[in-house]
């Protein structure tokens, strides 16, 4: 009799302790949270919710998850965002934060005329001055994060080039200038970020963006995935670098009479880059 309550209690214990050990191992479950603009959201998906390369990342690895980047963003509102209390939660929470932001600094800041001042007239100027904000705001954006989690991974991604043609050679202008700036800030603040060298990965123009000619596509996301994979593997936050793709991202569609004209644009500037380079 004594034995079977001896062996009763025993088991108690074992089903107790079993029952700690696995609720310990689950709060141990890493927390991925993605900040930033379109990119990040996976504007160049229909089911972006599920097919982003965000939700691949934690799908592969096993994370809790959360998207909390917005489309439109720049580095301003990403700052102001960082004030939201549900955004703030998420951030203190988080072992792993991605960020996808500086594009829109350029696209909502006058593109036209930067176009207009790098193909036709050579000028980088308002480029550098746009990328001088862009560093000023992530500095506060990373400051701002630390103070509400010092010890957070962050993964910054360097920004790619969509764009074909004459008016890829202007992106290409600003996109070198802008991921230089990443480059130097991480050199100049070592340990603060983790560069993500997406633009050495999106290099398929027709298969790696959507329609739109600015997102990427679903082949582009799994190839941020992977880029994002790789880097957390060698950091020793993930073991899994083949992507775990529960859900095949569904791509936009777009009208090309809204896309063409940007070409049409770039190819007037270069003709005009000629004329003027006759008569400056």
């Amino acid at each position: 009799m004594k034995t079977k309550k001896i062996t009763a209690i025993l088991l108690c214990v074992v089903i107790i302790f079993s029952a700690f050990g696995v609720n310990a191992f689950a709060a141990k479950k890493k927390f991925y949270l993605v900040l930033g603009d379109s990119i990040g959201y996976g504007s160049g998906l229909r089911n972006s919710e599920e097919a982003c390369y965000g939700k691949i990342v934690a799908d592969t690895n096993g994370y809790d998850y959360a998207n909390d980047a917005i489309p439109g963003h720049t580095t301003q509102n990403l700052l102001a965002r960082l004030e939201n209390a549900s955004v703030k939660e998420h951030v203190k929470k988080a072992d792993i934060i991605s960020i996808s932001i500086g594009g829109n600094n350029f696209l909502l800041g006058n593109m036209a005329a930067l176009l207009f001042e790098i193909l036709v007239k050579g000028d980088d100027s308002r480029a550098k001055e746009t990328v001088d904000g862009f560093y000023k705001d992530f500095d506060a954006i990373v400051k701002k994060i630390r103070s509400l989690n010092p010890d957070v991974v962050i993964l910054m991604q360097t920004l790619y080039n969509p764009q074909t043609d004459y008016v890829g050679d202007a992106y290409q202008v600003a996109i070198d200038i802008l991921n230089k700036a990443i480059v130097r800030y991480s050199k100049e603040n070592k340990g603060e970020i983790v560069i993500v060298d997406v633009a050495a990965k999106l290099k398929d123009s027709a298969n790696d963006f959507a329609e739109d000619g600015i997102h990427p596509s679903a082949q582009g996301n799994e190839k941020i995935a992977v880029a994002v994979l790789k880097k957390l593997a060698e950091l020793g936050l993930g073991k899994k670098t083949t992507p775990v793709i529960n859900e095949k991202g569904v791509d936009i569609s777009v009208p090309s009479v809204f896309t063409y004209p940007l070409t049409l644009y770039g190819r007037a500037l270069h003709l005009l880059a000629q004329v003027y380079g006759v008569f400056a």
